[in-house]
């Protein structure tokens, strides 16, 4: 299945760091970026996820709620969030496996991880942007912040 600009963002109820259900319909009212990460520790992951956590005021000043999905166990993505000093919400797409970035389409059944998607939802639940990237492929901030800019 492939998202397109327009569509109606897949809702979710995914566990965060904590055991604690996040749902992105909970979350209705503002926009949301909705980052996939293939891998907890990985270094192209780690750099994108430093760089989101050092420019976050950017998100911030747009009302922009940050939610980072991994296929990772909750506790694993604790101890990456717990090292690295994210201060945005990690949720574990675990099990059912993938289910999450299967539903956004991003995710790999050949390899069993989610490749790097970013999507943008409006406060109505509408995807209003989204880029995806093979492993290894980072995603540049510039585009996050064009996505912003469009809000």
């Amino acid at each position: 299945m492939s998202l397109a600009v327009g569509d109606a963002a897949p809702d979710f109820s995914l566990n965060d760091t904590h055991g604690t259900p996040v749902t992105l319909a909970g979350l209705r009212g503002g926009p949301v970026v909705v980052v996939f990460v293939p891998f907890a520790f990985s270094g192209t992951c780690t750099g994108e996820l430093c760089e989101l956590r050092d420019n976050i005021a950017d998100f911030e000043q747009a009302g922009v709620h940050v939610l980072v999905i991994s296929c990772d166990p909750m506790h694993a993505l604790r101890a990456w969030a717990e090292k690295e000093g994210y201060g945005f919400d990690l949720l574990s797409d675990f099990w059912p496996h993938g289910e999450v970035a299967r539903a956004y389409g991003v995710f790999d059944e050949e390899r069993g991880f989610a490749v790097r998607g970013s999507f943008l939802v409006d406060g109505e639940g509408v995807l209003r942007w989204s880029v995806v990237n093979g492993p290894g492929q980072a995603r540049p901030l510039e585009a996050y912040r064009e996505a912003l800019a469009s809000l």
